[in-house]
């Protein structure tokens, strides 16, 4: 498939029509001066968990959420650039508004990369499954990115990063799902909900 197919699209490749058709049009690339915006609301977002205090490098840096909140009204927007997709996620909190960036791009068969925080703080690489129409990832590997530390996590104690995105005909919306757990101390972070999404023009 050509670059101009997106990452997902390419990591899935012909596995992509089995997407529901929803989605294999919100994973397509977007037409040249188009621009992908949505707003939903999130169940739920952050950490129950101590380790929140351990999270807060990564809130600066726009990666994760070092807090918990629960019915998050949130926008996002999605750009194509250089064959990859640029998404900046603006979340209405409690506190104030908080921003994540992340960029996805190809990283092989059947894999995609998504640099997560602008600057990126953390780095994953996904496996891109389908499954039951719903777009399914699960982490290869895992490193941070902090200052000019560049740290790959050893697979035995790397955090199993989930996430999924299925569209429910039933809400007409599309649900977002995201897990991330370790070993022994199970979820650290999740976030949860649906959103509609349009395509319209570049300002």
């Amino acid at each position: 498939m050509a670059d101009q197919d997106g990452p997902y699209r390419q990591a899935l490749g012909e596995r992509a029509a089995a997407l529901h058709p929803r989605l294999e049009s919100y994973f397509s690339p977007l037409p040249p001066g188009r621009v992908g915006r949505g707003h939903g609301v999130l169940t739920r977002i952050g950490s129950r968990r101590p380790l929140r205090v351990l999270m807060r490098p990564f809130q600066a840096r726009g990666a994760l959420y070092a807090g918990w909140d629960e019915d998050v009204p949130f926008e996002v927007t999605n750009r194509g650039q250089d064959g990859a997709v640029v998404a900046e996620r603006r979340f209405h909190l409690p506190g104030g508004d908080w921003v994540m960036r992340d960029r996805v791009a190809l990283a092989g068969e059947g894999a995609v990369e998504d640099l997560i925080g602008a600057p990126p703080a953390l780095s994953a690489v996904f496996e891109v499954e389908v499954e039951r129409g719903a777009l399914v990832l699960r982490s290869r590997s895992t490193t941070v990115r902090l200052s000019r530390l560049r740290l790959r996590i050893p697979r035995p104690v790397a955090p199993r990063i989930h996430l999924e995105e299925r569209f429910v005909d039933e809400l007409d919306r599309q649900q977002v799902s995201l897990s991330v757990d370790l070993p022994v101390l199970g979820r650290i972070y999740e976030y949860r909900g649906t959103f509609v999404h349009h395509i319209e023009e570049e300002p």
